[in-house]
């Protein structure tokens, strides 16, 4: 893949989320040599995969150049001591992006100065090339400069344009932390056939394998997730009895309702 940036990509942080997108980077064909890690100290998976690509790698911000992405991937509680030695990357055809939950253009601009910026929600799954991704870009940001951040983010998942920076705390809320959501409806299933009598680790293998192909099944079928459902109900079965109970009026659609919000409200918290 062939991506057009105006000078070099800097990747700042290659823990899980900027080690994910670097090696999507290099399998989806970007040159080792076009990119460069700023990371005080990769774990030894990371550095083998940076020297096998001929990737440079800085332990701080060089002074000799200006990137043409800067992708900041640390965790956001210390992305206030991470920015400011940065700020000489940034150049006029600099484009930033941050995946770095809960901070707004806003604070990446008090430490950058005014440039093109894109606020960007990936998820785990991103780590198997699975993910998707909520971005916001600011009005400095061209057309030429987004369609390189699509193409940057796009290799671990769809990438989804919304219109309001406010969005991404919604993004958030729905599909940055959804995956946990997942996780624990495979436990609680588990845990619900156990008190069936099940063993405790068969009943957890069924939970994990059922969640895991519905989703692959949900990924691959053309049809809606209702649909999908339809598809497995038959009126008076199994399947309708538990329905029920998760569709009455105090089921999952209002604990979603709460659990979402509450998701959201948290990440405008940490925005500030």
């Amino acid at each position: 893949m062939a991506v057009a940036a105006s000078g070099p990509i800097v990747l700042v942080g290659a823990g899980n989320m900027g080690g994910a997108m670097l090696s999507g980077w290099l399998k989806s064909g970007i040159a080792g040599s076009s990119v460069l890690v700023v990371d005080p100290g990769p774990a030894p998976a990371m550095a083998k995969l940076i020297a096998e690509n001929g990737v440079r790698h800085e332990t701080s911000a060089p002074a000799d150049l200006k990137a043409g992405v800067l992708f900041v991937a640390v965790k956001p509680q210390v992305i206030d001591q991470v920015l400011p030695p940065l700020a000489g990357l940034v150049g006029p055809e600099t484009v930033v992006v941050s995946v770095a939950a809960g901070k707004t253009l806003a604070n990446l601009e008090s430490h950058l100065g005014a440039a093109a910026m894109v606020r960007a929600m990936p998820n785990t799954p991103a780590m198997v090339g699975r993910g998707v991704t909520g971005a916001f870009a600011n009005a400095r940001v061209s057309d030429a400069q987004r369609d390189v951040v699509t193409a940057l983010l796009k290799v671990s998942g769809p990438v989804e344009w919304v219109e309001s920076e406010a969005d991404i705390d919604a993004v958030t809320a729905v599909s940055g932390s959804g995956p946990a959501y997942v996780f624990y409806l495979v436990e609680c299933m588990a845990e619900a056939g156990r008190k069936l009598g099940l063993p405790a680790d068969l009943a957890m293998r069924l939970a994990r394998e059922t969640v895991s192909g519905a989703g692959e099944l949900l990924h691959q079928s053309p049809d809606d997730a209702s649909r999908l459902r339809q598809n497995v109900t038959s009126p008076g079965g199994t399947t309708a009895a538990a329905l029920t109970v998760l569709m009455a009026e105090d089921g999952m659609q209002p604990l979603f309702d709460k659990a979402i919000a509450a998701a959201r409200k948290r990440a405008e918290e940490l925005a500030g």
